[in-house]
């Protein structure tokens, strides 16, 4: 980790890795495969890998499970997935932006994967994890393959910059989760959309925020009643159990008009983000709630 965004090594071997364990696997019985990407992807594959399937993709048993029960969206996948590099000067760009507004930010490498469509992005202590499959969206979906989550959450990878941006705020991040509220984690991943709009111009939620304004006033009441709780299901990572017309993790939203107002609240902007970038859960998020003076 550093402070210059040019010296950020944006490592994208592990996408290589995987189209070759996709291609020696084409053809094979399902246990086959699984001994080909456990010896071809995950064995070889950078220690960002590495992170990342304890994270989020567990095993190649796992990762092939999503493979045959997706295969034409994988398929569709490639040729997006080998562009990542093409975005290399924007990557960059945002980075320097979010220098200039936080002086004492600090630069990860960023390790793209592809997993099994369970995450975009997180972090380790080696770098950015980011799950390329997710930002591969072409015009040709297979929407048969896929629920209502992923029609919405999918993306082109010319939005891959701005995950990359989330999660390199999520790396500026010094929270404290002692208590775990709800409130608390929703600040946490909407200080990451806000100020990563800050630094890039646009953040990785904006089908929350077409919901979100239609319905602010009814989802501040509903999450107010709820937010010092440690449950998170009606609000944040809940993809995979989202029903009706209602988006999940709709704890993003919330999270990212409160940090708003502080912001706009607060005359010193670099102050403000600091202080966005300290919070602690529990009674420090309350009073960060209540100067912001967030609550419509």
């Amino acid at each position: 980790m550093n402070n210059d965004p040019d010296e950020v090594r944006l490592v994208t071997s592990d996408i290589d890795r995987f189209w070759l364990a996709y291609d020696l696997s084409e053809g094979k019985t399902t246990e086959e495969r699984i001994d080909v990407f456990e010896s071809e992807y995950f064995a070889k594959g950078s220690i960002g890998l590495k992170d990342f399937i304890e994270a989020r993709i567990e095993s190649a048993e796992e990762l092939v499970k999503v493979i045959e029960a997706r295969p034409r969206y994988y398929a569709s996948i490639r040729q997006s997935s080998n562009r990542v590099l093409d975005l290399t000067d924007q990557i960059r760009g945002y980075m320097h932006n979010l220098k200039r507004l936080h002086d004492n930010a600090v630069f990860p490498d960023v390790y793209f994967t592809i997993g099994k469509m369970t995450s975009g992005g997180t972090t380790s202590s080696n770098g950015l994890l980011i799950g390329t499959e997710i930002f591969c969206r072409t015009g040709g979906l297979p929407t048969d393959e896929l629920n209502e989550w992923y029609l919405e959450v999918l993306r082109p990878v010319e939005d891959i910059p701005y995950i990359v941006i989330h999660e390199l705020i999520h790396a500026q991040q010094a929270y404290d989760f002692g208590e775990n509220t709800l409130l608390g984690h929703s600040i946490l991943e909407g200080a990451a959309d806000f100020l990563g709009k800050l630094a890039a111009g646009q953040h990785i939620n904006p089908h929350l925020h077409v919901y979100g304004e239609a319905h602010e006033a009814a989802l501040w009441e509903s999450f107010s009643s709820e937010m010092l709780q440690a449950d998170f299901s009606n609000w944040l990572y809940n993809g995979s159990n989202s029903t009706g017309t209602r988006p999940a993790d709709l704890g993003y939203y919330v999270g990212y008009k409160i940090c708003e107002a502080y912001y706009e609240e607060t005359a010193d902007k670099k102050a403000a983000i600091e202080d966005i970038l300290a919070i602690k859960d529990g009674p420090d998020a309350l009073r960060f709630l209540k100067e912001s003076g967030y609550g419509p």
